[in-house]
């Protein structure tokens, strides 16, 4: 095989890793990608998501810089609010337990909304999130969440245009090639060792950035660090995220860090395919459950669908489902807020019921205690206060009183026909545990020292996320590490 050494090698090739390369050859550098799957299969977790981005912003002149091409009418007949630092800062405290690094957490919130221009200044485009993130009430659309865009084309669109990028900037990318270890001595990390196209290969480089995903798609890693019945729970995105980046830094010398006992999961169809599907990417997911019930298989409700947002509560909805009887639950939604669904409740790929009456659909719950089930419809529907007028544009205040869980907002009676129902199991995203890197992106090792020539990004970065996660931040973290990453990296090199 030819000469594949270079400045900075990077090993991935989803969001995180694309951006490291990017800065890193802009900075100069000569520059190698590895990835692990086909091109076919290329893009990492990132091509499975929604394509949401979390940033800070003050207002719609902010978002034109991003959004120029804003129709008036949009401008006028939409409610993009603000989201200031304060509040990026206050939902990361707030969902993480005031576990996330401060450190870590002032690069990804003080940097972000700089990423998105440098996004939109390499030709990204986005797009406001009409009929996900907001929904129209006097013919006004309001966004809620902190969550206002996402890139055209979703997580797929994202990648497509990174790799054209890649190849206008003359970065060598390689598929099929799967590191195994870190090329280590003492004066730190020299290069990889991998494998590509089945033939073992030294590469040598004078930075090396690890941004190649978490352990989600390792069944024994998932039972022995998240806990008994993960290794059961389907992959939403690519079937290459093993840890193999995670085990040649701790092999290293690299510092864990970070919830290695926590994930990024959500409630997905029930018969989605063991691991993502690259064609219908992130379309599994079903994210519309604060605006009905969740039913499981002894026919109780056993969460609250509306303590928050859907921003802020989508991955405890997954984890609760993890400790269901059977991994089983329903959505189950009723005449007056169908109009509501997102789309991804509309593909052909899905398991639903519908019925004119609460009875037949009892009958329809596969798996369902159906009797208990119309019991805990009738329960809750009596505990509705109904003073509250409904509005899925705030927490609304519309909530149940009494009930062993009672539902904090956009609690809806369920008695209008049709009635439809979705069944869904957890459904894991990315894992949360990771190594632990300074402000510059630089791996620490056991004795807290920066690890010459080695950097990390994207999933790989510990410390940021625990218990939970605000959603629409893993893109912006990916993609705020991977420059900090490619930029550290390049300096490095150059000396």
């Amino acid at each position: 095989m030819s000469n594949l050494n270079c400045d900075v090698l990077i090993v991935g090739a989803g969001n995180a890793a694309l951006c490291a390369a990017l800065t890193a050859r802009a900075a100069g550098a000569s520059v190698t990608v590895l990835e692990r799957a086909s091109e076919h299969e290329r893009g990492g977790n990132s091509r499975f998501t929604e394509g949401s981005m979390r940033f800070v912003f003050n207002g719609l002149e902010d978002l034109l810089r991003l959004m120029p091409d804003l129709t008036e009418e949009e401008k006028k007949n939409t409610d993009f609010g603000v989201y200031t630092e304060e509040q990026f800062f206050d939902d990361i405290a707030r969902v993480t337990d005031y576990r996330a690094d401060p450190d870590l957490t002032e690069v990804l919130v003080r940097r972000s909304f700089e990423t998105l221009l440098w996004l939109r200044s390499n030709g990204i485009r986005f797009m406001p999130k009409y009929g996900k993130q907001a929904y129209k009430v006097n013919g006004k659309f309001k966004f809620s969440g902190g969550v206002v865009l996402e890139v055209w084309g979703g997580g797929a669109g994202l990648m497509e245009a990174l790799y054209k990028l890649i190849q206008e900037r003359g970065i060598n990318l390689i598929y099929e090639a799967r590191a195994l270890s870190l090329i280590q001595d003492d004066a730190g990390i020299q290069g990889v060792v991998a494998r590509i196209k089945g033939e073992r290969t030294e590469i040598r480089a004078r930075s090396v950035i690890l941004a190649c995903g978490g352990f989600e798609a390792n069944a024994e890693w998932r039972a022995r660090y998240l806990g008994p019945g993960w290794d059961l729970a389907k992959v939403r995105g690519s079937r290459f995220n093993t840890g193999d980046g995670l085990r040649m830094a701790l092999d290293a010398g690299a510092m864990p860090y970070g919830n290695w006992s926590g994930c990024h999961a959500v409630a997905g169809d029930l018969n989605a395919p063991n691991y993502g599907d690259v064609a219908l990417g992130d379309a599994f997911q079903k994210h519309s459950y604060p605006f009905g019930i969740l039913i499981n298989a002894d026919g109780r409700r056993y969460f609250d669908e509306g303590s928050d947002f859907r921003m802020y509560t989508y991955v405890e909805c997954g984890l609760a489902l993890m400790r269901q009887p059977k991994q089983l639950a329903w959505q189950v939604f009723d005449g007056k807020v169908l109009n509501l669904l997102r789309d991804e409740y509309r593909i052909r790929h899905i398991t639903k019921v519908r019925a004119d009456s609460l009875e037949e659909l009892a009958e329809k719950l596969e798996g369902v205690n159906g009797q208990r089930f119309l019991e805990t419809v009738r329960e809750y529907n009596a505990a509705i206060d109904t003073s509250r007028s409904f509005d899925p544009n705030s927490k609304d205040g519309r909530c149940t009183r009494g009930l062993a869980v009672n539902k904090s907002n956009w609690a809806n009676t369920i008695d209008q026909p049709p009635f439809e129902a979705y069944a869904v199991t957890c459904g894991i995203t990315f894992t949360f545990g990771g190594i632990k890197v300074n402000q510059d992106a630089q791996v620490m090792d056991v004795d807290d020292k920066p690890i010459p020539g080695l950097y990390a990004a994207g999933e790989m970065v510990g410390g940021l996320f625990y218990t939970n996660y605000p959603g629409a931040s893993g893109l912006v973290s990916g993609a705020v590490f991977g420059r900090t990453a490619g930029a550290s990296a390049a300096a490095a090199a150059s000396k």
